[in-house]
Parts: C-alpha cells; sequence; structure tokens
C-alpha cells in the first residue's frame, strides 16, 4: 500500500478506540443509526456486505451523513470492492488477505484494511507492503496473548482486533502498543437495530469512546 493510503488509514483507524462492526438487513436504518453513532462519538463504521441492504446502506449513510466516515466490511472480491468505492465507501475491510482483491484494490482510491489470523499470514501481508491489518477473528485467533507474541518479530505491524471481543475485553486489547483500534459489534446489536433503538446505540458509542480515558492506555502491556 503506498504512504497516501497508509496515511489515510492511519486517521480512519486512529478516529476513535472501536470501530463498530455493522449489519444492517434494513437499509432505511443505515441513516438514523450512523446519526445516533455520530452523536454518541464514533465517526467511523463499517458496514458489512454480509447482506443484500449492505452497499445501499453505505451510499445511504455517505450521502446523508457527512461527519459519518463509512466503510465496507466483509470485502471478499474485487467487484464488491468496486461497487462499494462507488457507493462512497472511504475505506475497505476483508476477513482475509486475497491477493485478486489486493490487486483490484491498489487500482482503487481508498486503502484496505486485509485481515490475519497467523504469523504465515502477517509475514506475508509485511511482504506486500501492508503493515496495517485486520486481526481476525481476535479471540479464536489467540486474542491478546497472540498480539503480543506478534510484537517482538513483527513490530512494524499494527493492527484492529475485530471478533469476540466485548466493552468488558476491549480495555486488554487497546493496552497493546501494536494495536490502533478495535472492531466491535456489540455497539450496533441486531435487536437493537430492528427495533429503532438509538438512545441505546448512541451510550453504546459514549461507553466505546470513553474506552481511552479508562484504563486503556496504548502501549502500557495487557
Amino acid at each position: 500500500m503506498d504512504e497516501r493510503r497508509t496515511a489515510e488509514l492511519d486517521r480512519i483507524l486512529g478516529d476513535g478506540p472501536v470501530i463498530p462492526v455493522v449489519t444492517i438487513k434494513d437499509a432505511r436504518t443505515a441513516v438514523p443509526l450512523a446519526r445516533a453513532l455520530v452523536a454518541g462519538g464514533v465517526r467511523v463504521i463499517e458496514v458489512t456486505l454480509r447482506t443484500a441492504a449492505g452497499l445501499e446502506a453505505i451510499a445511504r449513510i455517505a450521502a446523508e451523513v457527512p461527519d459519518a466516515i463509512v466503510g465496507a466490511g466483509t470485502v471478499l472480491t474485487g467487484e464488491q470492492a468496486e461497487q462499494s468505492v462507488a457507493a462512497g465507501a472511504r475505506f475497505l475491510v476483508s476477513p482475509g488477505l486475497a491477493p485478486r482483491l489486493s490487486s483490484v484494490v491498489a487500482g482503487l482510491s481508498v486503502p484496505m484494511l486485509p485481515g490475519v489470523a497467523t504469523p504465515s499470514e502477517a509475514m506475508a501481508a509485511l511482504e506486500a507492503g501492508l503493515t496495517r491489518l485486520k486481526f481476525f477473528p481476535a479471540e479464536p485467533a489467540g486474542g491478546v496473548p497472540m498480539l503480543n507474541a506478534l510484537l517482538g518479530p513483527l513490530a512494524e505491524l499494527q493492527f484492529c482486533p475485530t471478533g469476540g471481543i466485548d466493552l468488558p475485553s476491549a480495555p486488554r486489547y487497546l493496552a497493546c502498543s501494536n494495536v490502533r483500534c478495535i472492531g466491535g459489534s456489540w455497539l450496533t446489536p441486531a435487536k437493537a437495530l430492528a427495533e429503532g433503538a438509538w438512545d441505546f446505540v448512541e451510550a453504546e458509542a459514549r461507553r466505546a469512546v470513553a474506552l481511552l480515558g479508562a484504563d486503556a492506555r496504548r502501549g502500557s502491556g495487557a
């Protein structure tokens, strides 16, 4: 990844301690959901492409919530990457590191956060010039101990762990010096989206933002 896109990804990952990973079934909920997150202090939003509503949800947020920084998650193919950028996604997130997908993204204008789960995958990413990575699935792949183990031999890498993280475990991840931020779905549970519980979402966003003021201290270990 070129320096410009790495710098842009750093700005996105550094915007807050938690990036909500959102799966939207009804695109009509996208805008009020994004407004609730932004009101709570969370601007960066990853909308997954796990449902048919994903692309439309990204487009609606990009058009109607200017304070939000919306990205596409669960990007598996080059076609999905191109469609996401056309819809207004400002960054892409993939669960893995796929050469063909990476090749397509190299020709696009936005950065991608590819996923890794092992030292070999992390080394492959570094060899490809990728130093900002999604650690996924974080808890099943070894969690904080794995991140600490990767720090020694692969100190150049910075991670956004996602998968199985919740509010109680978040501070342990944020305390790792090779973690820029974390991804979490607990801010936007399916029940809250179905019921339009935007006050709940806003409150969860505020609790997430407060993590950096609690006992999550970057570089302090875990």
